[in-house]
C-alpha cells in the first residue's frame, strides 16, 4: 500500500464522522431525556449505568493509556462518600460545597501517596495501591472523627428526587467521557500513551515521567472522588468496609477489561454489560461472583483486548478516534503514514 493510500484509509470520510456523530448526539439526548419517559426502575438504572461508565472511564485513563494498573482506587471513593457524610450529615452545609471539598481532599491524599507508589512500577505499583486502600480502610475503621465503624447515614440524600439524581450522574458519565477524549487528543496523551509502551524510550525523548504520571493520577483519582459522591447520594449509607472495600476496584477492572482497555468506547460498553449482569445475578446470591467471574473469563479466552478491542483489531469500528491525523506533502507523506500507523496501534 502507498503513503497516500495508507494514510487516506487511517483518516474517516466526512459521511462516517457525520453518522457517528449523529448517533452519539441521538443516544446522549435520549439518555438525558430519561427520567421523562422511563420508569423508576430503569432511571435507576441508567443512574448505575453512568456512575460505573465515570469508574470506567478514569480507571481505563490510568491502566489503559498509562500502565498504571491500581487496585486502590477506591480509597477516592470512600474520600468522597465520607467527605459528603460529613459536609451534610455533620455540619449542615449544601451538597454543592461536598463536591469541592472533595475534590481537594482527593487531590491532597492522592499527591501525598504519589511519593512512595511511584517508586514502585508493575505489579508492584498494583500492590502497592491496593496496600493504601487497605491500609485507609483500617484507618477510617479506628478513627473517632469519621465515627469508627459505625458510620453515617447520610439525610441529604433523600431529599434529592430521583431524576434530578439520575442527570447528576449523567453529567459526571457524559464528563468523563469528554474529558478522557480531551486528554488523549492533547500533549500529555501522547506522553501518557509513550510512557505506557516504553517508558526509558519516553523520557529520552523529553517525557517527564513523574510529572506525567502525577497528572494522570490527580485527574483520575479527583474525578473517581468525585463519583463517589454521585454514587453514595445514591446509597444514602456509608461505613467504611464497604466504602473501600475491594469490590469497586473488581468492579472497575471487570467494566474495562471486559469493554475494551485502551478504549474509549470500552467502559461504556462495559459499563453497561456490568450494570444488567449484576441485576440479574441478584437471583444467585450464593453464587454470584462466580458467575461473574465466568462471564469475565469467557469474554478474555475470546476477545483478549474486550469487545471493542475485537472490534477495533477486526472491523477498525471506533466511536472516539483519539488518533492525530495531518496533511503531508511531498516526501512527508510517506512519514506522516508511518505515524499514523503507530498511533493506530
Amino acid at each position: 500500500m502507498t503513503a497516500k493510500r495508507a494514510l487516506h484509509s487511517l483518516v474517516p470520510n466526512g459521511k462516517s464522522l457525520g453518522v457517528k456523530t449523529f448517533a452519539v448526539l441521538v443516544a446522549a439526548v435520549a439518555s438525558a431525556l430519561l427520567p421523562l419517559y422511563g420508569s423508576d426502575y430503569a432511571v435507576s438504572i441508567g443512574l448505575l449505568i453512568f456512575s460505573y461508565i465515570s469508574l470506567g472511564q478514569m480507571w481505563n485513563l490510568l491502566a489503559g493509556y498509562s500502565g498504571l494498573v491500581s487496585l486502590g482506587q477506591q480509597a477516592f471513593i470512600g474520600i468522597g462518600a465520607y467527605t459528603l457524610a460529613k459536609v451534610t450529615t455533620v455540619y449542615g452545609q449544601s451538597i454543592a460545597l461536598s463536591f469541592f471539598v472533595t475534590a481537594v481532599c482527593a487531590a491532597a491524599f492522592a499527591f501525598v501517596i504519589s511519593f512512595p507508589i511511584f517508586k514502585l512500577s508493575g505489579v508492584y505499583f498494583t500492590i502497592g495501591t491496593w496496600i493504601v486502600s487497605e491500609s485507609a480502610l483500617v484507618f477510617f475503621r479506628n478513627w473517632k472523627f469519621v465515627n469508627f465503624d459505625a458510620g453515617y447515614n447520610i439525610v441529604a440524600a433523600y431529599k434529592i428526587p430521583m431524576g434530578a439524581l439520575y442527570l447528576g450522574s449523567f453529567v459526571i458519565g457524559v464528563v468523563s467521557v469528554a474529558l478522557v477524549f480531551l486528554i488523549l487528543r492533547s500533549k500529555i496523551g501522547l506522553a501518557l500513551m509513550a510512557m505506557r509502551d516504553n517508558p526509558g524510550a519516553a523520557e529520552a525523548r523529553g517525557v517527564y515521567l513523574y510529572r506525567t504520571k502525577l497528572v494522570c493520577f490527580l485527574i483520575s483519582s479527583v474525578y473517581i472522588a468525585v463519583t463517589g459522591v454521585v454514587l453514595y447520594l445514591n446509597i444514602a449509607y456509608v461505613k467504611p468496609g464497604a466504602t473501600f472495600g475491594i469490590d469497586w476496584a473488581v468492579s472497575m477492572v471487570f467494566i474495562v477489561v471486559i469493554g475494551g482497555i485502551g478504549t474509549i468506547e470500552g467502559p461504556i460498553l462495559g459499563a453497561v454489560i456490568y450494570v444488567i449482569l449484576r441485576q440479574y445475578l441478584y437471583n444467585f446470591p450464593g453464587i454470584s461472583m462466580i458467575l461473574l467471574g465466568a462471564v469475565a473469563v469467557t469474554v478474555i479466552l475470546l476477545a483478549p483486548k474486550g469487545i471493542m478491542g475485537a472490534l477495533h483489531g477486526r472491523f477498525g469500528f471506533e466511536l472516539f478516534s483519539v488518533r492525530r491525523t495531518a496533511a503531508f506533502d511531498g516526501p512527508d507523506r510517506e512519514e506522516g503514514a508511518r505515524i499514523s500507523v503507530k498511533q493506530r496501534r
